[in-house]
């Protein structure tokens, strides 16, 4: 698999195919952070935004991709948590 087409299914997974699953990752990022939080409660400062959340999923990505197998998913879901998080950051879509 060459990096265009894991670009193509990111942006796929990330743009039509999860989003009708699971719904905007904005709000599903977003969701998460606010169920970490809860989670953490006071064990640290500060909380959890939809850009760490985005973050973190992509270390858990590049954590299966060290210690796992060969798994294209797995590159092209970090891929895809990156865009976000960038997306989230810079405001932009």
């Amino acid at each position: 698999m060459d990096r265009k087409r894991i670009l193509e299914l990111a942006e796929q997974y990330i743009c039509m195919d999860r989003e009708y699953e699971y719904g905007k990752p904005e709000s599903n990022l977003a969701l998460i952070a606010d169920f970490w939080n809860d989670y953490i409660g006071n064990r640290m400062e500060g909380k959890f935004d939809a850009e760490d959340v985005a973050i973190m999923m992509a270390l858990l990505k590049i954590a299966r991709i060290t210690t796992g197998t060969f798994k294209a998913d797995s590159y092209i879901d970090a891929v895809g948590y990156l865009a976000l998080a960038g997306e989230l950051t810079s405001g932009g879509k």
